[in-house]
């Protein structure tokens, strides 16, 4: 590395380090977790079959508004969304708060995420001002799925292969958190045993939780391609409700629900510990 080089990434590390992006990065984090905990709660309704809105972020978004002073909640959600983004390109750009954080890996994860969540403030933001919104999470994974099957070449077995790669990233998310690999993330000497603890939990609970339905989604996409069929496909909502199909009945989603909660609790606990 040139000594200019070195200079732009000490520059950079001190800017990511500094307060506003940690300031930036936790509102982020706290307000995913709002939305996980909205989330699911609206599938513990779905499952008692008193839901009326979509179990995914358009439901938690409309949730939201509903509420008084829902308007200005929307917004702090969107300032928050858009501190996660601002946080996650960051990182990609000087690198994570991590153990070899500055691998090309772990940039390119943070610069897909800053996109992800920039994304997700942007549909918020229209929804906040009554311009749009994100949309039904299962519309919009049927919409891709067509449209990709039908409008380009062997569009079939893209979807056959994203679908897997779903699948895999579910698995492999599952598989990092009940070996707790998230601590390495967290200022865990910030913490007593007792609540570090109850943070182990949590993130496993939750994480795991969260895997198990991105790879579940996954898997209806895989079965769209094989039954060349995009009305297969579901999004959040829909596979959460298929949750509620299975042998177990209702119970099996509430359980689920309950760990995607857990999550959004988890949230929290990354908003106050996490190394950003």
């Amino acid at each position: 590395m040139t000594a200019e080089g070195a200079r732009f990434r000490a520059t950079g590390s001190r800017a990511s380090s500094s307060g506003t992006f940690r300031a930036l990065g936790r509102a982020g984090l706290a307000a995913r977790g709002v939305i996980y905990i909205i989330v699911g709660a609206l599938a513990v309704q779905i499952a008692f079959g008193k839901g009326g809105k979509e179990a995914d972020r358009q439901g938690a978004l409309q949730t939201v508004a509903s509420t008084p002073g829902g308007t200005v909640l929307l917004w702090l959600l969107a300032i928050g969304l858009a501190g996660m983004a601002i946080w996650r390109f960051s990182e990609a750009i000087w690198g994570q708060a991590v153990p070899e954080g500055d691998k090309a890996t772990k940039r390119l994860s943070s610069l897909a995420r800053g996109v992800f969540y920039a994304v997700v403030c942007a549909s918020t933001v229209a929804f906040a001002t009554g311009s749009g919104g994100p949309g039904s999470s299962d519309k919009k994974s049927k919409d891709w799925t067509g449209k990709a099957m039908h409008d380009l070449p062997a569009g079939r077995w893209i979807v056959l292969i994203a679908g897997l790669g779903v699948v895999a990233i579910g698995i492999g998310i599952a598989v990092a958190a009940l070996r707790t690999k998230f601590e390495k993330k967290l200022n865990t000497h910030q913490m007593s045993p007792g609540v570090r603890k109850a943070v182990r939990t949590v993130g496993v609970i939750g994480k795991s939780t969260r895997a198990l339905v991105y790879a579940a989604a996954g898997a209806f996409i895989v079965y769209a391609a094989v039954k060349f069929d995009p009305g297969k496909a579901k999004g959040v909502d829909g596979t959460l409700r298929q949750f509620a199909h299975t042998g177990a009945g209702p119970w099996l989603l509430v359980l689920v629900a309950a760990g995607l909660i857990v999550f959004g609790v988890y949230s929290f606990c990354e908003a106050r510990w996490r190394r950003v």
